[in-house]
């Protein structure tokens, strides 16, 4: 077999026709599989959906809705998922945030303290155990429970979050948008987030911000109170105590070691308003009566004003500056090409208001036509992180492609051989990317090349590098030692070295086939198992030509003399 391979590189290298269809098949290979990518037939993205036993669903009311707005829609969605066969449990927390984990961590979870979100935690059976996905289950139930839950009361916006597969991000997409006024960054934040809902892959849109409402406070007249005999901290304390509620007297019990605080306030029947307006809470404040240094029993609508005012909305910052963040999660899409569609539709319709300009990669500086205030817009989440680690990457792996040329310059004291062994390195890529594109094919979800993709593809560099090596010094070995010529030498060692680079090849597969299955180190074993086939192609076949093509009796001072046999010492 091997004889019959040695025959056929021979055959080859004599050919200048057969070697220039090999160079110019490995450059059709390369230009295909590098456009992969620009066309989308591959798409990149920093990690793929983790399968996991548990998400979370936030449900976030407008602001100013009670709790028990909350509670109706939070039993909306429990109700449909109850109905999924693998979902074990689920646990409610009503006006607070649910126990921190990870992604809540990130999210700011734990900050959550009003009537009107809601966390609703489930719990599914382990992973081996069910065929489909969490992320699979999510997408699937977002537009169920969006349909059925979501119009129940307006600006009611309800996500799925589930625990990252890599680095934690507030969300796939983050547009920072940076100003010195409140109303401007409201109104350009609300253009943005019209864009995001009409961008095809994203999801779970929000604005981190307040809601501008209307809203009653109740404001305390001392002079009435005074003239009323009564106190100002005993008003503020019945509109506490009837509303919030509050520990009025103690009681001693023989099985506690403390005090037993009795706690009093209005019944939740008796909280509710029949409506939204200054007539309701009248009339439910009239019913608080309190007894008067006179005797008498006195309104507590006689000593307080009911005054309509705006909610004061809150205000965010980073590094000092005022801001707010428009968030978007993917719907199984990579976050690169939802991002791009979103910043063109932005460059396009926002220049009605603002003149646009481009800072760095994607980042954009608005200013206001009428009143000239300068906009920031910048873009973080995953999507930066999925910029950067690629970025570093390909800064490793060009870091690996240098530091490996000036060894093999040190070493051959030649640059053609290690230009040679540089891109026999190189060519590598072209499985890993044809590789996914292949495998993409065959799974129910999108096969990304992720960051774990070039890992693999980085470490491939040491394998193809050390198969070419072999080659040219094994072909130096038998022109030096043997006398052989050129061809000759570099047929018998490609055909030598054959067998230990198939076995090599072949372990490195095998092992790898239990990376390919897996969630998040899929583009791992991917890249190990196709790349690896492209090295081996490449150091068979490729990388033989191009030694054959190079100067080698130069290169390595060899002067004819006579032959000897291969099997003496």
């Amino acid at each position: 077999m091997y004889k019959k391979f040695e025959n056929y590189l021979v055959d080859t290298l004599n050919s200048p026709a057969k070697k220039k269809k090999i160079l110019w098949g490995t450059l059709i290979a390369f230009i295909f599989a590098v456009a992969l990518i620009p066309t989308k037939l591959v798409l990149a993205k920093m990690l793929p959906g983790k399968n996991n036993d548990t998400y979370t669903v936030y449900i976030d009311l407008a602001n100013g809705s009670s709790i028990e707005q909350t509670r109706q829609v939070s039993e909306c969605v429990v109700n449909v998922l109850q109905k999924e066969p693998e979902a074990l449990d689920t646990e409610v927390f009503l006006g607070t945030g649910s126990p921190l984990d990870f992604a809540g961590l990130i999210k700011g979870s734990h900050f959550k303290n009003s009537e009107n979100v809601a966390e609703v935690v489930v719990n599914l059976t382990k992973k081996h155990h069910r065929n489909e996905p969490s992320y699979m289950m999510v997408q699937r139930l977002r537009p169920v429970i969006l349909k059925e839950c979501g119009n129940i009361y307006p600006q009611t916006n309800i996500k799925f979050i589930e625990p990252p597969a890599g680095p934690p991000t507030m969300a796939a997409i983050v547009a920072e948008i940076y100003g010195n006024k409140a109303e401007g960054i409201r109104h350009l934040a609300g253009r943005v987030e019209g864009v995001f809902q009409k961008t095809d892959g994203l999801v779970d849109i929000d604005i981190m911000q307040d809601e501008i409402y209307d809203k009653f406070e109740v404001r305390v007249n001392t002079d009435k109170i005074s003239k009323s005999g009564l106190d100002v901290k005993h008003v503020n304390d019945i509109l506490y105590l009837a509303f919030e509620g509050m520990g009025v007297a103690v009681k001693n019990s023989q099985s506690a070691t403390d005090q037993i605080p009795i706690f009093l306030t209005l019944t939740p029947e008796g909280k509710k308003f029949s409506s939204r307006d200054k007539n309701a809470i009248d009339m439910k404040l009239a019913s608080l009566t309190l007894l008067n240094q006179m005797g008498m029993m006195v309104p507590i609508t006689e000593v307080v004003e009911i005054v309509p005012v705006k909610s004061n909305p809150m205000i965010i910052s980073k590094d000092l500056h005022q801001m707010t963040n428009v968030l978007a999660e993917t719907d199984m899409v990579s976050q690169v090409y939802p991002l791009m569609a979103a910043r063109n539709t932005i460059l396009d319709t926002f220049s009605d208001e603002y003149e646009i300009t481009k800072t760095g990669l994607f980042n954009l500086q608005l200013v206001d036509k009428k009143t000239k205030e300068i906009y920031e817009l910048k873009w973080d989440g995953e999507m930066k992180v999925t910029l950067d680690t690629f970025r570093d990457l390909g800064g490793a792996f060009i870091a690996a492609l240098v530091l490996i040329f000036l060894l093999m310059v040190v070493y051959y004291k030649s640059f053609v051989l290690s230009g040679i062994v540089l891109l026999g390195s190189f060519l590598s890529i072209i499985g890993v990317i044809v590789g996914h594109g292949i495998v993409d094919l065959f799974t129910a979800d999108t096969f990304f090349l992720t960051a774990t993709s070039l890992i693999g593809f980085i470490a491939l560099i040491g394998i193809s590098s050390r198969n070419s090596l072999l080659l040219i010094d094994f072909t130096k070995s038998l022109m030096h030692d043997k006398g052989m010529h050129k061809t000759e030498a570099i047929a018998y060692a490609t055909a030598t070295r054959a067998k230990p680079i198939f076995l090599t090849a072949a372990a490195i597969i095998l092992a790898s086939t239990l990376l390919a299955s897996d969630a998040v180190f899929g583009g791992l074993g991917v890249s190990l198992i196709f790349g690896t086939i492209s090295a081996v192609i490449a150091s068979l076949l490729v990388v033989p030509v191009l030694i054959h093509n190079s100067d080698l009796e130069r290169h390595f001072n060899f002067r004819e003399r006579k032959a000897v046999s291969i099997m003496e010492p």
